[in-house]
């Protein structure tokens, strides 16, 4: 696949087409390089947002993962002990879910192909709903934190993992330094992509500070919204309740 020229996203309809041909391209070198440029901290965050999804309330009923990716926070849904219901997992770049493919065994993960801004599900059909390292890449945040509201049952969680700019001088300094400078050399010279790994800082930099993501969130339809920092404000997971 020829790699994109430009030097980052557009905006609006625009953008979400190049967000989706920017992860097909870097599918192949997606899980090495995540693991590897978060250090294997990004599997510790993921079992704590499953924790806060509150599943054993309804064991054997349906979830819902958003911009699942390769999979990774479905398949961490799915193989919890005692879970008995079904993780729907959904991502609109096609190539990433086919080589996720090979982590779901005999796993009840079902794969979709489909835009989290417009979910193919009915009202209500789900006991709880996940997003993992994803929103950050939605052209209209509001569209769809209301998609997730929409088909969420009533008194289900929706539970959003993702990265955010530490608060704190000396932390925000250290992980600017990465973000800026060691992330995108190393993630352009493993994955061989000119620019996604520049756009991952830029994006997490433009995206609204927790406080303003609880307050979308709480626009959109849910109540109860709490949130709290990973690792010192380097990621953040926020948790909703639909009323």
């Amino acid at each position: 696949m020829t790699a994109l020229r430009e030097a980052e996203p557009a905006a609006g309809r625009g953008r979400a087409e190049q967000v989706r041909t920017l992860f097909s391209e870097i599918a192949p070198r997606y899980d090495l390089l995540n693991h590897l440029l978060s250090l294997n901290v990004d599997r510790r965050w993921r079992r704590r947002a499953i924790r806060e999804l509150g599943w054993e309330a309804a064991p054997g009923g349906a979830y819902l993962d958003l911009c699942t990716g390769t999979f990774d926070l479905a398949v961490e849904l799915a193989a919890r002990r005692g879970f008995e219901g079904t993780v729907l997992a959904s991502d609109f770049a096609l190539p990433m879910l086919a080589r996720g493919l090979g982590k779901i065994h005999d796993r009840p993960v079902l794969p979709v192909c489909g835009d989290t801004q417009r979910l193919p599900f009915a009202d209500r059909t789900f006991a709880g709903v996940t997003v993992g390292f994803g929103v950050r890449n939605l052209s209209d945040l509001a569209s769809g934190f209301r998609e997730a509201c929409r088909v969420l049952e009533p008194g289900g969680r929706f539970v959003v993992l993702e990265f955010s700019v530490p608060p704190g001088r000396l932390m925000r300094g250290a992980y600017l330094l990465y973000f800026n400078h060691i992330l995108p050399r190393a993630g352009r010279l493993v994955s061989g992509h000119p620019w996604a790994y520049s756009y991952l800082p830029k994006s997490v930099e433009g995206f609204p500070g927790p406080r303003r993501l609880a307050e979308l969130i709480r626009e959109a339809g849910f109540t109860r919204v709490e949130w709290f920092l990973l690792t010192g404000g380097i990621a953040a997971i926020h948790v909703g309740v639909k009323g």
